[in-house]
């Protein structure tokens, strides 16, 4: 999950297995974290994304949902964008023995984008920096 103002990678969640009760669950941590529901929770039309309780959870949590449609990845161009330098920097060079080495070398990667990496739309400081001046 990346927040498309700071563009800092929220999570990304490694599992066997992600269903709408899942997807549910890692949103409610980073409630939790941040102290604040989304005003907007954008998604694609995967099954555990258009789950009645994904739509709940926004619905009773105050977030709007927005889909977008399928085989329109530029609708959400900054979570495709981190899925594409996922894939390329990690996935593609990375042969997993565990679940477990897959959770730590995924989220090792994800600190280091967010604390080590300027992006240029954020005027070259990292997620991180950002996020922490944007909140000051």
């Amino acid at each position: 999950m990346v927040d498309e103002h700071t563009r800092e990678a929220l999570v990304v969640e490694v599992a066997r297995r992600i269903d709408s009760e899942r997807t549910v669950s890692v949103l409610e941590r980073i409630v939790a974290h941040r102290g604040r529901s989304p005003e907007l929770v954008r998604m694609d039309n995967g099954p555990e994304l258009a789950a009645n309780a994904l739509r709940a959870w926004c619905r009773l949590g105050g977030s709007g949902a927005c889909y977008i449609e399928s085989g329109s990845p530029w609708q959400n161009p900054f979570v495709e964008s981190f899925g594409g330098k996922v894939r390329d920097e990690v996935l593609a060079v990375e042969a997993f023995d565990s679940l477990l080495e897959a959770k730590t070398v995924i989220e090792d990667w994800r600190n280091t984008y967010n604390t080590v990496r300027p992006h240029s739309s954020l005027k070259w400081k990292t997620p991180a920096a950002y996020a922490a001046g944007w909140r000051t």
